[in-house]
C-alpha cells in the first residue's frame, strides 16, 4: 500500500492534530451539527488510515466543535469537496476504527445522534459531558440504525439496545454510561483534562503490544469460544516473542520503569 501524507491536503469538515503520540481528528461541521457527509466520511477514513500506519501516532481522539457531537449522516445532498485522496480499499467507518488497532476515545461535549453511535460504539473508549444525550431516533423517520446495530450490540445488553432503537428515545449520560455505552461520564469543565489524561495514559503503555493485543481482541470477538481458545493461545507465544514484551520483562527484574522506545 502506498504510504500516505498530511502534505499539501486541506481538510475541509475536520481539523487534525498530532502531540504527545496523540491524532486528535475534530469534527468540523458545527453549522450542521457535524453531520456526516461524503467528505467527512473520506476524510475521517483518510485520517485513520494515516494512524494505522505511523507508528508515532499510538492514540487516536475524536472530538467536535459545536454543541453536537454528531448528528449522524446528512440526508442533505452537498456540493462540497476537498483534495483528499479517496482510498481505493477505503473501509466503513465502523470498520476503520475497529481495524485500527490503537486506543480510540471519542470525546463526546454533546449529543450523540444515529449515525454517529458508529464511532462511539466502536472505539475503544468514550467520555462524555454528563449533559450529553445519546438517541438512535431513525425510526421516528421509517428507518432503521442497521448498521450502527453491528458496534452497538456489542457493548450494550441486547435488550437495552433493542429498546434503545426501537423506540427511538433518547438516554441520559447516566444511562449510556450504565448500559456500557460509554466509560464515563464528567463535568463539561472537566472534559477536556479528563481526556488529555486517559490518552496520555494510553500512549504511554507498551505500543507493539497495545496494537497486537487489540488486533487479537477484534478477531477473537467474531469466533465461537471454541474457536477463539486455540486463536489466543498462538497469540501469547507470539506476544512474548515480541519486543514489548522482552523490554517489560527486563525492565521488572532490572526494577525499572521500561522503555517502550
Amino acid at each position: 500500500m502506498e504510504k500516505l501524507s498530511l502534505e499539501g491536503l486541506n481538510f475541509e469538515a475536520i481539523d487534525l492534530e498530532i502531540k504527545k503520540k496523540i491524532l486528535t481528528i475534530t469534527l468540523n461541521r458545527p453549522e450542521k451539527k457535524n453531520a456526516i457527509n461524503n467528505v467527512m466520511m473520506n476524510e475521517l477514513n483518510y485520517s485513520l488510515a494515516f494512524a494505522k500506519q505511523e507508528d508515532s501516532i499510538r492514540v487516536v481522539v475524536i472530538a467536535a466543535k459545536g454543541d453536537i457531537f454528531c448528528a449522524g449522516a446528512d440526508l442533505r445532498k452537498s456540493d462540497s469537496e476537498s483534495n483528499i485522496p479517496k482510498l481505493s480499499n477505503a473501509d466503513d467507518i465502523s470498520l476503520s476504527l475497529r481495524h485500527l488497532y490503537k486506543p480510540i476515545i471519542c470525546k463526546i461535549q454533546g449529543s450523540v445522534l444515529a449515525g454517529a453511535l458508529l464511532m462511539v460504539s466502536n472505539s475503544t473508549h468514550a467520555v462524555s459531558v454528563n449533559t450529553a444525550t445519546f438517541s438512535a431516533p431513525e425510526i421516528h423517520r421509517g428507518l432503521w440504525p442497521f448498521m450502527v446495530m453491528a458496534g452497538l450490540f456489542r457493548v450494550m445488553p441486547k435488550r437495552a439496545g433493542l429498546d434503545f432503537i426501537m423506540r427511538g428515545k433518547p438516554i441520559d449520560a447516566d444511562e449510556a454510561e450504565k448500559w456500557g455505552l460509554i466509560n464515563e461520564s464528567v463535568k463539561p469543565e472537566n472534559l477536556n483534562q479528563r481526556v488529555k489524561e486517559l490518552a496520555e495514559e494510553l500512549a504511554s503503555l507498551a505500543p507493539e503490544t497495545m496494537k497486537f493485543g487489540l488486533e487479537a481482541y477484534e478477531k477473537q470477538d467474531s469466533k465461537d469460544f471454541n474457536e477463539a481458545l486455540p486463536y489466543l493461545k498462538e497469540q501469547i507465544a507470539k506476544c512474548f516473542e515480541g519486543k514489548d514484551a522482552k523490554e517489560g520483562i527486563t525492565a521488572f527484574l532490572e526494577k525499572r520503569k521500561p522503555n517502550w522506545e
